[in-house]
């Protein structure tokens, strides 16, 4: 099985600050690049448990990513569990940096079918997925700062 991709990113804001725009579930469309639309499966919004539908798009690939939230550490971290096509964990970290920026670091475990290769399809996408998932985190910033 391959190592997590892990990508991380320097916000120049307050944590509380950063966690407010990553704990807004129904807005990781806004900044996720690869999520094109999000469908809350039950009444949560916000905390373990939450299950949500991403339509996720990886150029040509599309797919229907089932995640529930299996930790929720306000404003600490969060993690989910997917299922579907495609299964793994994934979490976010948030750490505080002196003089009053945040660390954002994005870890996800992610497993491929047999029919995309497997580990090897895994092993493959991880320069694809540590590209997009990157760009992610510029876009976060990019929303709490400012352009």
């Amino acid at each position: 099985m391959p190592a997590p991709v892990v990508v991380a990113v320097e916000i120049p804001a307050p944590r509380e600050a950063v966690w407010e725009e990553l704990a807004a579930l129904e807005r990781h469309v806004d900044w996720m690049q690869d999520a094109h639309s999000i469908r809350f499966l039950g009444d949560r919004r916000r905390g373990v448990g939450t299950r949500m539908e991403v339509e996720t798009r990886f150029g040509p690939l599309r797919t229907n990513d089932v995640m529930e939230f299996t930790a929720w550490d306000e404003p600490e971290s969060m993690a989910v569990h997917h299922r579907g096509l495609f299964t793994g964990t994934g979490e976010f970290t948030l750490t505080e940096i002196p003089g009053g920026a945040t660390r954002v670091e994005w870890r996800e475990q992610i497993h491929f079918p047999w029919f995309f290769l497997g580990p090897a399809g895994a092993w493959a996408a991880r320069p694809v997925f540590r590209f997009v998932w990157r760009r992610n985190l510029e876009r976060l910033r990019q929303r709490i700062t400012g352009p």
